[in-house]
């Protein structure tokens, strides 16, 4: 796994891409003291990097209210991404991930009949996994991806026990421990599922919601029990969150912090 504390990242652009999110994530112009503050960062080194992104046109000054908004200049850089595949899009991160951290990952559309279908797969090279086919479905709740489904949707225990029901698991768990699983999910955004669903196969899963809240896509990873430590679960689940939420973001619109 690529550990980002090896790589020389610069320090000014982590400071550019912290304020640009901010102003990106509020919707309205902000003053350079309150981005400085709410940044982090001190007034002089947020002033400058403020300039420079306005001179490139990323940000959009005005001088009698002295505040900064997101520029029309950006443009030049998501013009590309506007109407392209938002598999095309995600299919970067989710190859990087399971290459990282040697896994298979597949990606789920969620529909609103509450069916998932398998519409995508990437794979770290030289691993022995379980494949399925694509366009597989399966009821949204199940496996991992059903308990991050429940607890985005923050059902409650009547409608995630008819949803746990609706699965044909080859070693169901018991129902308690899986409304504990949906619990945690809603604070971590992601879960497990230890050979549940598919006996022999340790699932780990997270999911991205469009700007309406929405579950919309699932991204699960899939190893043959043995091949992965708890410690390495762990670290795949937390690398699918974080995608999860800059899916949200990026292909999505979903703001920062809903």
């Amino acid at each position: 796994m690529i550990d980002d504390n090896a790589q020389k990242l610069v320090p000014a652009v982590q400071n550019a891409m912290i304020i640009m999110r901010l102003l990106a994530a509020s919707g309205r112009p902000l003053g350079a003291t309150q981005i400085a503050r709410e940044a982090g960062l001190n007034v002089s080194s947020a002033f400058n990097i403020l300039r420079t992104l306005s001179h490139e046109g990323l940000l959009s000054f005005d001088p009698e209210a002295k505040t900064y908004r997101i520029g029309m200049g950006l443009m030049e850089f998501t013009a590309p991404l506007l109407g392209a595949n938002p598999a095309d899009l995600i299919r970067p991160t989710l190859t990087a991930i399971a290459q990282d951290h040697q896994v298979a990952i597949a990606l789920w559309q969620i529909a609103a009949n509450e069916r998932i279908t398998l519409i995508d797969r990437f794979t770290a090279p030289n691993i022995v996994q379980a494949v399925m086919a694509r366009s597989s479905r399966l009821p949204a709740f199940a496996g991992a991806i059903g308990r991050v489904y429940a607890a985005a949707r923050n059902l409650n225990k009547t409608q995630t026990r008819e949803g746990f029901d609706s699965v044909r698991w080859q070693n169901a768990p018991d129902f308690e421990t899986y409304w504990s699983d949906v619990h945690a999910a809603r604070d971590s955004g992601t879960a497990q599922d230890r050979g549940n669903l598919f006996r022999g196969l340790d699932i780990v899963a997270a999911l991205s919601r469009d700007a309406s809240d929405v579950p919309r896509l699932g991204m699960s990873s899939i190893t043959i029990t043995g091949q992965q430590t708890e410690e390495s679960l762990e670290r795949v689940g937390i690398a699918l969150a974080e995608a999860a939420l800059k899916i949200e973001r990026g292909v999505f619109g979903r703001p920062l912090g809903a």
